[in-house]
C-alpha cells in the first residue's frame, strides 16, 4: 500500500500558494498554531505520520476531506513474504535484537 501526500495540490485549487498562507488559515480557521518550519515540511516533502489533530486542522482550514489531501494505492504487493519455517532460529544482531529475514 502508497500513500501519495496531495496537500500542496489541493492548497493550490483553493488558491493557497505559500507557507505563510496556510499558516494563516490554520490559526484563523482551525485555531492550530504550527511553526512556519512545520508548515513548510507539510508542504514539501510526504510525512511518515500525521497527527489526526493536524489533519482535521487541515480539512477545516482548506474546506476540503481527507481524500483531498491524499490518495492511497490499494494494489495488492506481488509476492507477500514468506513466513519462517518452523523450528528455524531468529537471526540477531550483536545486541540480542532480531533482524529481518535475507
Amino acid at each position: 500500500m502508497r500513500i501519495r501526500w496531495r496537500l500542496r495540490m489541493a492548497a493550490a485549487q483553493r488558491e493557497v500558494w505559500t507557507g505563510t498562507e496556510l499558516r494563516r488559515l490554520l490559526a484563523d480557521k482551525a485555531g492550530l498554531e504550527l511553526s512556519a518550519a512545520s508548515v513548510s515540511a507539510l508542504l514539501t516533502k510526504e510525512p511518515a505520520q500525521v497527527k489526526l489533530s493536524t489533519l482535521i486542522a487541515l480539512c477545516t482550514a482548506l474546506q476540503c476531506t481527507p481524500d483531498d489531501l491524499f490518495e492511497v494505492d490499494t494494489t495488492p504487493v506481488e509476492s507477500p513474504a514468506a513466513p519462517r519455517p518452523a523450528g528455524e532460529p531468529k537471526v540477531v544482531n550483536e545486541h540480542g535484537r532480531s533482524l529481518p529475514p535475507l
